[in-house]
């Protein structure tokens, strides 16, 4: 099944609102027989008409349109390494029938013109700069979420002349047929650079392969009381006790996760939908009983109703991981020889903890702030793109990478890497996970940032670096100076007192 269907059949089976779905196993991707067949209905077609008996929709229908996503799930966690769709089954003749169920004509447009965006990207390999530009020609300057339907109308007509010039041939029309190349392309992306280039740092074999869960949509991007969301049953860069959360109203999941988006803490949400925010905590509780560990989840709300779509343990920083494991044992939820497997190899200099501290009396003044996504001190040479970062490291040199966007294809760059510094992005986006789960120091989300390609320079104020000079990010204060702070380390006395009472025990 994978582990993204498994996990949400097991979420299903505690009564959390899950859409329904559908999963193709495994073994189509492992089997390159098997694979050949993947866009075929004769394959997906009873899983298919098990959702239209489900929903009372159907695919296609131009009464009661039933749209779809289309995502990957490989056995073990890669989060952002694979491709997702969403939004199948839109075309010219079920938007007026989704506009009837919906009552929304903006949330009708706005998924449409993702569709035909992703659906290109994805599956006919055109470039995300195409539809980019595109929409920079008609709104520069707008933010998407401002746009009316009027004006998404006109982006989704222009993305359909983008498409079928790049493409050579029309958006496809036939929902059936959208269904099939778009199971086929999230496939085949198991074989993508950057989902083999984190196979490989994770030695996770290829032969595995990943399912494809094909499910209900629900939408984040329906308005004042929708949204999509990513959380953590707790802190992954600590382990303290307490809902993390990213949410970004009227948007949908792609807008989080894939860091070209900035997203914001909980506090907005829990403001506005109070309930919504209730019904998360408890769910989230619910996730952390049933696992026995810290969740990562994601969730999209549409219409002031939660839905879960995603559930799996949580990348942290050793810190966090030493944490959660002696809290979750303190509560009762695991025992010592799990605590003890979780905490194996934790020890004093990996629980080492950097500080960026001033010299000779004098006031340390940051280049800019940004979110924290991974905490701590990284000091290296600016490095603007993969090919610097892999060159400066293997050249025995410390690089701290600085992006637009948090972004999965930077892999490469994020392994060679002591830091990632981003002008956009979330602290939940696949990017953030990724360099979380990697040890690096992660800042997102810093908007003042202003990165020239050209010139090969940064900017911050009337700060500015060139690529090759030194920059220090501090994860623990969400700032970033020029040049090479002063670092200082210290230890988690506390921690490391309950680790050794924990490995006394036994």
């Amino acid at each position: 099944m994978g582990f993204k269907a498994w996990n949400l059949l097991r979420m299903a089976q505690l009564a959390l609102p899950v859409p329904a779905a559908f999963v193709i196993g495994t073994r189509y991707c492992a089997d390159p027989v098997a694979r050949a067949g993947v866009a075929g209905a004769d394959l997906w077609r009873a899983g298919l008409s098990a959702l239209e008996r489900s929903t009372g929709q159907a695919l296609g229908n131009a009464r009661r349109p039933m749209l779809l996503s289309v995502r990957s799930g490989a056995p073990v966690s890669m989060p952002g390494m694979m491709d997702t769709l969403l939004n199948i089954g839109l075309c010219d003749a079920t938007v007026s029938g989704l506009m009837r169920q919906s009552g929304n004509p903006r949330l009708v447009w706005d998924a449409y013109r993702r569709l035909v965006a992703t659906y290109g990207e994805v599956v006919a390999g055109l470039p995300a700069t195409s539809f980019d530009e595109a929409a920079s020609a008609l709104f520069a300057g707008r933010d998407e979420r401002d746009l009316d339907f009027a004006d998404l109308r006109s982006l989704t007509q222009r993305f359909l002349e983008v498409f079928s010039q790049g493409a050579g041939r029309p958006f496809p029309q036939d929902p059936a047929e959208q269904l099939g190349g778009a199971i086929e392309a999230v496939f085949a992306s198991w074989q993508s650079p950057k989902a083999r280039e984190y196979r490989r740092l994770n030695h996770i074999a290829d032969a595995i392969g990943t399912a494809v869960t094909v499910q209900c949509m629900v939408f984040g991007n329906a308005g004042g009381e929708s949204g999509a969301g990513v959380g953590f049953t707790r802190d992954p860069a600590t382990g303290a006790s307490a809902l993390w959360v990213d949410f970004l109203f009227n948007g949908q999941g792609e807008d989080v996760v894939s860091g070209r988006r900035s997203a914001h803490g909980h506090e907005e949400l829990a403001t506005v939908l109070p309930e919504v925010w209730h019904e998360l905590s408890e769910a989230a509780q619910q996730l952390e009983h049933a696992f026995s560990d810290m969740q990562d989840f994601e969730f999209t709300v549409q219409d002031g109703r939660l839905f879960m779509l995603q559930t799996r343990s949580g990348k942290r920083t050793p810190q966090a991981a030493a944490r959660i494991a002696l809290d979750l044992l303190d509560e009762g939820l695991i025992g010592p020889k799990l605590a003890l497997e979780r905490t194996a190899g934790l020890d004093r200099e990996s629980l080492a903890h950097p500080c960026v501290v001033a010299t000779g009396g004098t006031v340390l003044t940051p280049m800019g702030r940004a979110v924290t996504a991974s905490s701590g001190v990284a000091v290296g040479e600016v490095a603007l793109d993969e090919a610097r970062a892999v060159a400066r490291h293997e050249a025995g040199v410390s690089v701290v990478l600085v992006r637009r966007d948090a972004e999965t294809s930077d892999i490469a760059a994020l392994e060679s890497a002591t830091g990632l510094l981003t002008q956009r992005g979330a602290r939940t986006s696949h990017a953030a996970v990724v360099a979380r789960q990697l040890g690096k120091v992660c800042l997102v989300g810093c908007t003042e940032l202003q990165i020239d390609e050209t010139a090969r320079t940064i900017e911050v104020g009337n700060t500015t670096l060139h690529e090759g000079e030194l920059i220090t990010l501090d994860g623990n204060e969400g700032v970033f100076y020029a040049g090479a702070a002063r670092v200082e380390i210290s230890y988690p006395v506390e921690l490391l007192a309950r680790l050794d009472a924990l490995r006394q025990r036994e």
